[in-house]
């Protein structure tokens, strides 16, 4: 297809260039591979300290440990609770719902998880009068039941902890797979040969688009707008050549009244005029507005790009029949000597050596410095095996740590 400007092909690099550009491209994939690594380790430690946690619960029975770390709270909450009210010769009242609430919160089965614990915290708060350092001891004589609180909160901060590093893992893996994936487009482009001069094929396709750009422009400003259209609609009637075409309503206007012999910038101009103004100019001011005015946007980006070749541009045969097409549009509005160089691109095209070139060009186009030099030092194949290998290891390990 048309259009596109010719960008210019990346040059050959210097040695030194070429050396640095291989190593940024290396360090790249190897700091991705790195981080996807470490995000597996990570995972895999959190995975393992989560399943060693819960095989300790698992052995104490998870329903034990939980009835433990529940009376252990229950029991700092009626000791917060009653404390105050309760010690000395304070409220009775309040002294003896706390020692009902206590002895019912450490009232646990004998075989029960820490039961010592809980039967010598009731005994230490078990008299008559209370002070503050029978609520102590009630405090201490329960520690051996808050590990079961502690070892809970250990399984909640180990689950927390292996859903982030899961996270992580998956993160890096996926980026660490995009990466290989651009490391395989850039390997299925080793066929190019990246030595050839793709000047031969740049520099005429840039000197026609400059041309037929300007050639354009020049025929836009100096020709009615009516053969403007009539070469936009030729160029529409073949498949190569991709161009916009005029509204009906305004290609009407354009048409049918005698404004259609002034130039589209004239016409752009005279929508702009007051109606007092314009009657000077047009016959009906108010159809040039209603044509004009708009279809504004459409007048102001006709320019010559649809006549232009892309780059890098497409298969001989595709190219050949595009220029076959161009030619004859082209010559409507360009001089001899732009034709002519449109004519001397289709030579190149019919040339054995076209694809070799194309394909040179389109590699380069298409790849950034780092690749190019991975292609041209011939390294990318142990770049996409080494990557590749590093994603492997970090798909088992999160396939193997998932959880249900």
């Amino acid at each position: 297809m048309t259009g596109g400007p010719a960008d210019g092909a990346v040059a050959d690099d210097e040695g030194s260039q070429e050396n640095a550009e291989s190593a940024e491209s290396a360090e790249g994939t190897e700091r991705i591979a790195l981080e996807a690594g470490e995000a597996a380790a990570t995972l895999r430690e959190r995975y393992d300290e989560l399943r060693r946690i819960e095989a300790r619960i698992a052995d104490l029975d998870r329903e034990r440990v939980e009835a433990a770390a529940d009376a252990y709270r229950q029991a700092h909450r009626v000791l917060d609770q009653y404390e105050e009210d309760a010690v000395g010769t304070g409220d009775f009242g309040s002294y003896v719902t706390f020692e009902g609430a206590f002895a019912s919160a450490t009232n646990v089965d004998d075989d029960a998880l820490a039961a010592a614990a809980f039967t010598a915290a009731d005994e230490a708060v078990d008299k008559r009068r209370l002070s503050k350092d029978d609520f102590a001891a009630a405090r201490e004589a329960l520690e051996p039941a808050g590990e079961y609180v502690d070892l809970l909160a250990a399984r909640d901060d180990a689950v927390d902890d292996y859903r982030t590093a899961r996270k992580a893992a998956r993160d890096a893996r996926d980026a660490l797979a995009a990466r290989v994936e651009e490391l395989r487009g850039v390997a299925a482009m080793a066929d190019a040969d990246l030595e050839a001069d793709v000047d031969r094929l740049r520099d005429p396709i840039r000197t026609y688009n400059d041309a037929v750009r300007e050639a354009f422009r020049s025929f836009a400003k100096s020709t009615s707008a009516r053969a403007v259209f009539d070469l936009l609609e030729r160029a529409d009637a073949t498949p190569f050549v991709d161009v916009a075409v005029p509204p009906r309503d305004l290609r009407e206007y354009v048409d049918d009244h005698a404004a259609g012999e002034e130039t589209v910038s004239d016409l752009l101009e005279y929508a702009d005029y007051s109606n007092s103004k314009l009657e000077h100019y047009v016959d009906d001011p108010g159809a040039l507005r209603t044509a004009v005015a708009v279809h504004r946007t459409f007048l102001e980006r006709i320019d010559g790009e649809p006549f232009t070749l892309a780059w890098p541009p497409g298969p001989g045969g595709e190219l050949v029949y595009e220029i076959d097409e161009l030619v004859p549009l082209v010559a409507r509005f360009a001089d001899d000597g732009t034709v002519a160089t449109l004519r001397s691109i289709r030579d190149l095209a019919r040339d054995d050596g076209y694809e070799r070139l194309r394909r040179a060009a389109e590699v380069r186009k298409a790849l950034a410095a780092p690749e190019l030099a991975l292609l041209e030092r011939g390294t990318i194949d142990d770049r996409v095996a080494d990557a590749e290998r590093t994603l492997a290891i970090v798909e088992d390990v999160v396939a193997e740590t998932a959880r249900n």
